[in-house]
């Protein structure tokens, strides 16, 4: 089966940014665009009510993804777009319809007066469950430049920024975070925080060098964790950034200037189910820039 970037469309701005920034990837990958667009139904009662007839599904499942798809057409004219209207619950439909797909695209709408994402439940749901990489995007000037309707100059000085857990780095987030940057022609910036030793907490001072020294230990810790995917990529030109503090913080912090952010969630195939870390929380309601959260055991 062909592979396929899939986009949820819901007929938002958010979602039509979300569009864009996938047609954008899926010219950059050679892979046909898929618009996946969801009708939840509704209780025989209230199907019946003006605002959520026939009329208004017909509008929804129609006009909408048509609309959608022909305007990517246009916009993106060597991208292979096509559209799928599906019935049922949006997370899980919008999970199965994705099961071939090679990325999974959602729109996320931007907090007023605050950049960043209010990730609602069909979002969070999906991030949490899916083991293959989602990417949340939202309506804003950002994105939109970002979703390819500006020439490919105008973003290749944002680079790729990568959250990395150096206790346990991850393969397919590392090899995702890579690729997403040699595509993009840009710099990827690897972002870590870690914490100041216990003493800091009880008011104990450090001396400069021995500063200098933790820094230069986690920096080499960075170094070797990336070691096979430098060799794997050496056309990527690689930015370190190991700090002191809150890794989300750091990472939002890094979003401003990013076109994409990257970062992982475990799979959790538990009695606790699927969850959300709090790194990954953090970045998703905060970044200013699209996320791209990639699964890994």
């Amino acid at each position: 089966m062909t592979r396929t970037i899939t986009v949820g469309l819901d007929g938002s701005a958010e979602s039509r940014a979300a569009a864009e920034w996938a047609a954008h990837e899926a010219r950059l990958r050679g892979l046909p665009l898929k618009l996946v667009q969801v009708w939840e139904p509704v209780p025989a009662p209230m199907a019946q009510a003006p605002l959520l007839g026939a009329e208004t599904q017909q509008h929804w499942t129609e006009r909408i993804p048509r609309e959608a798809a022909d305007g990517i057409r246009q916009r993106h004219p060597g991208v292979d777009v096509t559209v799928e209207q599906l019935t049922g619950p949006p997370a899980d439909t919008l999970l199965d319809a994705a099961k071939d797909a090679e990325l999974l695209v959602l729109g996320s709408r931007g907090l007023s007066g605050v950049g960043g994402f209010l990730v609602g439940s069909v979002g969070l749901s999906v991030v949490a469950h899916a083991e293959l990489p989602v990417v949340l995007v939202r309506a804003g000037e950002q994105a939109a430049e970002e979703g390819g309707t500006n020439p490919p100059s105008t973003t290749a000085s944002r680079p790729v920024v990568l959250g990395i857990d150096v206790g346990a780095p991850a393969d397919a987030v590392i090899e995702f975070a890579f690729a997403e940057a040699a595509r993009r022609d840009t710099t990827l910036r690897v972002v870590y925080g870690w914490s100041l030793p216990p003493y800091y907490a009880y008011g104990l001072g450090m001396d400069a060098g021995l500063n200098d020294e933790l820094f230069r230990a986690e920096a080499a810790a960075l170094t070797e964790a990336l070691r096979p995917w430098q060799l794997k990529h050496p056309a990527v030109e690689v930015a370190l950034e190991p700090r002191v503090g809150s890794a989300a913080n750091h990472l939002v912090d890094a979003s401003r200037e990013a076109s994409l952010v990257v970062i992982g969630r475990r799979i959790r195939r538990g009695a606790l189910g699927a969850h959300i870390g709090p790194v990954a929380h953090g970045v998703l309601h905060h970044s200013t820039a699209p996320v791209a959260v990639v699964a890994h055991d």
